[in-house]
């Protein structure tokens, strides 16, 4: 059975409160777990010891038999010590979609043919001279 430790929504619309369990990865989201190992409320500020909740000697426990945390577990368990940080590496995140950078092209093309515009002129009277 492939195990997970993750987050369980809970909460009413638009009000988000999750619950941390462990659960077999087949599960849906909100559904069957195994057990209840925290709580966690995205609503507190962040530095608020209510916000993320744990009990770690069960925590320790599913990770020594083999459950996988998910991304945002992970997180929160660098944070508390738990597991050494991973070096994460997302160099596409800052790259412009693929319509921006067609309009940067196109305005980058329009100043140029204005940039030459205004130079010949100048071009011009100084060939008159």
């Amino acid at each position: 059975m492939a195990m997970k430790i993750r987050l369980a929504r809970g909460g009413s619309k638009k009000r988000p409160f999750y619950s941390i369990v462990a659960a077999d990865s087949r599960m849906p989201r909100d559904g069957r777990f195994i057990e209840k190992l925290g709580t966690y409320n995205p609503l507190l500020p962040k530095d608020s010891e209510e916000r993320v909740k744990m009990n770690m000697e069960r925590v320790q426990y599913w990770l020594g038999q083999g459950a996988q945390p998910t991304d945002r577990i992970s997180r929160m368990l660098e944070a508390a010590g738990v597991l050494e940080k991973k070096e994460r590496n997302n160099p596409k995140k800052a790259v412009p979609g693929k319509k921006a950078q067609d309009r940067a092209e196109e305005k980058a093309a329009k100043a140029a043919e204005a940039a030459e515009a205004a130079a010949a002129p100048a071009e011009d009277a100084a060939a008159e001279e």
